[in-house]
């Protein structure tokens, strides 16, 4: 499914357009384009600092936001590079500290898309080349990078050593392109593995583990596994993580849900197994309170979009678009509701198995709201709605996100205390960021 971006600057909007004349148009997988465009931009990537390479289906960008939060509360200056953007592509590209600004993301882009010529480059292999590029120009103490697509054969697994590379949890998703059993998307998230660089992984069923195990070897990589190497609890209040030679108790993250606990751990993990940059004990609690990370449980606040429910609901947005999302995402909505009424408001890519997400997401929902999402190809919402009324729920299409909020309290028996969640697409999620003033900086 292709990237989708616009912007209001017109100089970066200009280079938006010519990528999306030069691209493909499509998610191309392969070393091949970025290794000779980079080469072309003098191999940037050989220049960046310290890295921390993160993989996984699922938690691998909060487990970015927090790195990146720790990494700051020590003091330092961080690069990192995510993908999709919300609501503005700059999101993308954070520049010691600051996301890029549009003056200079238009002349990295233009500069990258006229070393182009004939490489056939992606959307995604075109803005890690810009991204590299921006790094490698600007001091930082640490360098964070979000895997695209995979790992193996993702843009991003250019980097040569990284200081430290993890996987985040493990799900089914972009079949297509990772196959459809769980234990060789493993073997393709362990693709990252580098020799002599420290592997942290969650703690997986024994296949996905052993396979993970094999190609880290064959890499040359020792593996750091949860369980085996370091280990993490959570309880109401706090989180307790250890290894071998050290131990730390934090709070449990300001981030929505017990599965962001164990992203915190692997976070946390990533920092202690690593020894390029320094880090404090202080430093590793921070992350559990200053870290955000967008469209991952979060509370909306007033706003357009907010506004059009009555003042005793709530408005809640996540981008889950998979099954193994969608479970820990119904854990958090039950506690969150707490015996009130949920309303979902879901859209949903076409190549998703929405099916599965709303299989999880029904027992903890009362109502159904299905809406396209929009400049994509998407599931239409007479079928999602199908699809709810097979597992009893009650649904109804919508034509876009304000209609369907306002919808989600039209009816005379609603409770006036309603949750609404929005989920489904991180595409989505930015629409209604976008929508209700939100977007991310």
């Amino acid at each position: 499914m292709p990237d989708h971006a616009t912007s209001s600057d017109a100089a970066v909007q200009a280079q938006l357009d010519r990528l999306w004349s030069l691209s493909p148009g499509a998610d191309v997988l392969g070393l091949e384009r970025i290794t000779q465009l980079l080469a072309r931009l003098g191999d940037p990537h050989h220049a960046l600092p310290p890295v921390f390479h993160v993989a996984g289906t699922n938690g691998k960008g909060s487990t970015c936001a927090f790195l990146r939060a720790a990494l700051e509360a020590a003091g330092h200056d961080v690069h990192v590079f995510s993908s999709p953007h919300l609501v503005r592509f700059n999101e993308r590209i954070r520049i010691a500290g600051r996301l890029i600004d549009d003056p200079s993301l238009a002349a990295l882009l233009e500069e990258v898309l006229d070393h182009s010529d004939g490489i056939g480059a992606s959307f995604f292999e075109i803005t890690t080349a810009a991204a590299f590029l921006a790094f490698a120009r600007t001091p930082a103490a640490a360098t964070i990078v979000e895997v695209g697509l995979g790992g193996r054969l993702d843009a991003t697994n250019v980097l040569p050593r990284p200081a430290v590379t993890g996987i985040a949890a493990l799900g089914m998703d972009h079949e297509a392109f990772l196959g459809n059993r769980i234990v060789d998307i493993a073997g393709e998230k362990a693709g990252i593995a580098k020799r002599g660089v420290p592997l942290v992984t969650m703690n997986y069923p024994a296949p996905s583990r052993d396979r993970i195990a094999d190609i880290a070897a064959q890499a040359g990589a020792p593996v750091i596994a949860r369980n085996a190497m370091w280990w993490s609890e959570a309880d109401r209040g706090t989180l307790r993580y250890r290894d071998a030679k050290f131990a730390v108790t934090t709070h449990r993250p300001r981030l929505v849900g017990a599965h962001q606990s164990r992203n915190l751990a692997l976070a946390i993990a990533m920092l202690r197994h690593q020894d390029a940059v320094p880090m404090g004990e202080a430093a590793l609690r921070a992350a559990a309170d200053w870290a955000r990370w967008p469209a991952r449980m979060q509370r909306l606040n007033r706003g357009p979009l907010r506004d059009l429910l009555p003042p005793g609901c709530e408005l809640w947005l996540d981008g889950a678009h998979n099954p193994s999302a969608a479970q820990p995402v119904a854990r958090a909505l039950r506690h969150i509701a707490d015996g009130r009424p949920v309303v979902l408001v879901l859209g949903m890519l076409a190549n998703k198995d929405a099916a599965g997400v709303l299989r999880l997401l029904a027992p903890a929902v009362s109502r159904m709201i299905a809406v396209p999402v929009p400049h994509h190809a998407c599931h239409p919402p007479a079928h999602l709605r199908r699809i709810a009324t097979g597992l009893g729920i009650a649904g109804e299409p919508a034509d876009d996100l304000p209609q369907a909020v306002a919808r989600a309290v039209s009816d005379a028996n609603t409770d006036a205390d309603t949750v609404v969640l929005i989920a489904g697409s991180l595409y989505l999620a930015g629409e209604a960021l976008a929508l209700n003033g939100e977007a991310p900086d």
